[in-house]
């Protein structure tokens, strides 16, 4: 078991987190301008512009929450093997 004065992660970069940020803000925010897409043309497959737009952000913020949490990840995963071989835990003989 670590003590409490031992850092279990190395100093975060805000690249990573910054990127984070502006996909899920455009996943929240893009979708919520409803006046941009109160539409009835152009029809696709006889469905109104309004729905269809709609059902096209499914996948497309399904792709950016992923796109996020793998970012938000490697940097974890970057920042721990910085701790681990900085505390000098992480070294085999």
């Amino acid at each position: 078991m670590s003590s409490p004065d031992v850092p279990t992660r190395g100093p975060a970069k805000s690249g990573p987190y910054v990127i984070t940020g502006i996909l899920l803000i455009v996943a929240i925010v893009v979708p919520l301008f409803v006046p941009a897409y109160s539409l009835d043309e152009p029809r696709l497959a006889g469905i109104p512009f309004f729905y269809w737009y709609q059902m096209t952000w499914i996948p497309v913020t399904a792709g950016l929450v992923g796109t996020s949490y793998w970012l938000v990840t490697k940097e974890d995963r970057r920042r721990r093997q910085a701790a681990r071989s900085a505390t000098g835990a992480g070294e085999e003989p």
